[in-house]
């Protein structure tokens, strides 16, 4: 008998428990809330055996309604768990998100996730390994570690967010957290809830050469180049986005649309299974190819290509105090604004920005940054695919700036 336990219906990628069933005939548990068009329901304190092992199911609703967390027990060597899978509700370095269901319902939420963590997962002992659904970078937190293992015990004393274990002061600290909603959440809960189409695995793009790439390009479907940000600035497909490799599951939920094919510029040909297996998992399945030997063979077949301006920050600097005529653009997150940025900048969120042009002048040069000139890539090409002529990526941004001994303000 095979089992799968969903922890909850995930926002930022697609679940792969059906597939699953489908290889293995194995039963979905999940939990109670939401209309599931799939699967079991599984209840609170529920116990499931294999073997001389044990898995408890935990109803740790905070994160969503239907949360659970599951603890793993080996009878044999004592009571105490050895794990527990968490999901959302409680991450190395942080705890979920609980503005899902809307700011109105963040009290109740945060009040929850507070109980479920405080009353249910810390007291199942300080070594029990913590194994969350997500890491850093994950839009489900907002301060995730980068730290890959822990332990409850090393969690209630390091975890910031744990630190306040006075109920009001954690619902207070959650209804000031400031957190992204990218549009791409919605797609992903409307596939977790009834179930996503079956692939029964990954889509094998089709090898396209330079002008089999353009005939693709004139049907419709997108470029995605996904290369790193000197790469994309030396020399780019026209219209493209410049979404790196390992940022994909991030950030092209942000700003590519679902009804179009996607084409890939890559690196390297050895990165077209990890680009494609991004993609899928944020939901998207229809890519059109990728171009066969990357974008050389592009422009050595006299196809055009666009540059895109890379400044240092010393240049940037030396531009600031020559007084010159820019808009600074800081693409980073709300909370990372807060924390400093550079005098003069304005701020507009990178995944905000294809809706908010109005804010971006189109007859000065625009300076773009972040943390560390990768987000800014895709901020630069969403800008030069609008028609924007005068861009720069700053290379290093924010973490070259600082370390440069440069000025920031709050």
């Amino acid at each position: 008998m095979f089992f799968i336990f969903e922890t909850h219906r995930n926002e930022d990628y697609v679940i792969g428990s059906l597939e699953l069933k489908e290889l293995t005939d194995a039963e979905i548990y999940h939990g109670k809330g939401v209309d599931f068009k799939y699967g079991i329901f599984v209840s609170d304190e529920q116990e499931f055996n294999f073997g001389s092992m044990k898995l408890t199911a935990l109803h740790t609703p905070g994160h969503t309604d239907e949360s659970m967390s599951y603890a793993l027990t080996d009878p044999d060597s004592g009571k105490a768990p050895l794990m527990v899978f968490t999901g959302d509700a409680l991450f190395v370095g942080d705890v979920g998100r609980t503005d899902l269901y809307g700011p109105e319902e963040i009290p109740r939420m945060a009040a929850n996730l507070y109980e479920s963590i405080f009353s249910k997962i810390l007291p199942l002992g300080d070594g029990v390994i913590l194994c969350p659904a997500h890491g850093a970078g994950s839009l489900c937190g907002g301060a995730i570690s980068k730290r890959e293992y822990s332990t409850l015990g090393l969690e209630r004393i390091q975890n910031p967010a744990l630190q306040r274990t006075d109920k009001e002061k954690f619902i207070k600290f959650k209804l000031e957290e400031k957190l992204e909603f990218p549009p791409y959440f919605k797609k992903m809960e409307q596939y977790n809830l009834q179930g996503p189409p079956l692939l029964k695995g990954l889509p094998v793009p089709e090898l396209l050469f330079p002008k089999e790439f353009v005939k693709e390009m004139e049907k419709g479907a997108m470029v995605v180049d996904t290369r790193m940000p000197h790469s994309f600035g030396g020399a780019h497909i026209k219209g493209s986005y410049g979404i790196w490799l390992k940022g994909l599951p991030y950030y092209a939920g942000w700003v590519l649309p679902y009804d179009k094919p996607i084409l890939l510029v890559l690196e390297e040909k050895d990165q077209l299974e990890a680009a494609v297996s991004y993609l899928v998992r944020i939901g998207y399945d229809s890519i059109a190819g990728f171009l066969n030997g990357g974008i050389s063979s592009w422009y050595m077949k006299a196809l055009p290509v666009e540059s895109l301006n890379l400044i240092s920050v010393q240049s940037l600097k030396d531009k600031i105090e020559k007084n010159e005529e820019m808009v600074i653009l800081d693409v980073r997150r709300d909370e990372e604004w807060e924390k400093g940025h550079i005098e003069g900048a304005r701020h507009v969120y990178v995944g905000h920005l294809e809706e908010n042009l109005d804010k971006v002048p189109r007859n000065s040069p625009i300076i773009v940054y972040c943390d560390s000139s990768r987000r800014s890539n895709i901020a630069a090409s969403i800008l030069k695919k609008n028609g924007y002529d005068m861009v720069y990526n700053v290379l290093g941004s924010m973490t070259a700036w600082k370390n440069a001994g440069y000025k920031v303000v709050k």
